[in-house]
């Protein structure tokens, strides 16, 4: 089994689940008492989520390769970035740390295929909406369409993320609000919801919405458990 190497912190809550499901599914594959052989940094997600705000992100850049090539020294074989945001640094950390890094756009679009889907909604951070890095993946590696809500719609789900969801707050008002972002979503053709930020399916369930929903939480944590095993 090799040695995944997570992280996380970004926020917390979302590291649990990341956790909690790569143990289950090793568990799930291998039977007993197995578990995961990990190693985790957690971020203090106060100093990362000030660092975003304020469009600093050569100095977030550092800090992430730096972290991952310290979970390379702790024994890593691989790394697992357990949020979706920070995502846009993937390939500097690959590049950096010689690690290979299980992308979790690609994790998800090979969910998003199993089901024949073409074209996705994507619902994130602002950062994760509006940039390309994930918008990019699915469609030059995977042939995927993404649309992203209109510019008040992202502005809410931004808020909701970071004033709620990375603090624990789930509120019922903010799911009806998520759930009719998604009916518009729909309405403009989009045929699945990727909910692409970690903490978006503490709030949002299959049994929400119409259209099939893609957890990346648990899409990416299991694919992380299946490489550690391969």
């Amino acid at each position: 089994m090799k040695t995944i190497g997570l992280l996380g912190g970004m926020s917390w809550e979302s590291s649990l689940e990341y956790y909690r499901i790569i143990n289950e599914e090793i568990k799930r594959i291998l039977g007993g008492a197995h578990s995961a052989k990990s190693i985790m940094y957690s971020f203090n997600f106060e100093e990362i989520e000030d660092l975003q705000h304020s469009g600093k992100w050569d100095i977030l850049k550092d800090e992430m390769i730096f972290q991952a090539d310290n979970l390379k020294k702790a024994g890593a074989d691989f790394i697992v970035i357990c949020t979706n945001t920070m995502h846009i640094f993937a390939d500097d950390i690959e590049r950096e740390t010689g690690l290979k890094v299980i992308h979790i756009a690609d994790s998800t679009a090979r969910a998003i295929k199993e089901k024949s889907i073409n074209k996705v909604a994507l619902l994130g951070t602002k950062f994760t909406m509006e940039g390309t890095f994930y918008r990019d993946v699915l469609k030059e590696r995977h042939g995927i369409e993404t649309i992203i809500p209109e510019d008040k719609d992202r502005d809410r789900i931004h808020e909701i993320i970071y004033r709620e969801l990375v603090l624990g707050i789930i509120n019922d008002n903010s799911r009806r609000e998520y759930i009719d972002i998604i009916n518009r979503l729909a309405n403009r053709g989009a045929e699945g919801i990727v909910l692409g930020c970690t903490e978006i399916p503490l709030l949002i369930k299959q049994e929400d919405v119409d259209i099939p929903v893609f957890d990346t939480t648990e899409i990416h944590s299991k694919a992380a458990a299946r490489y550690a095993l391969e």
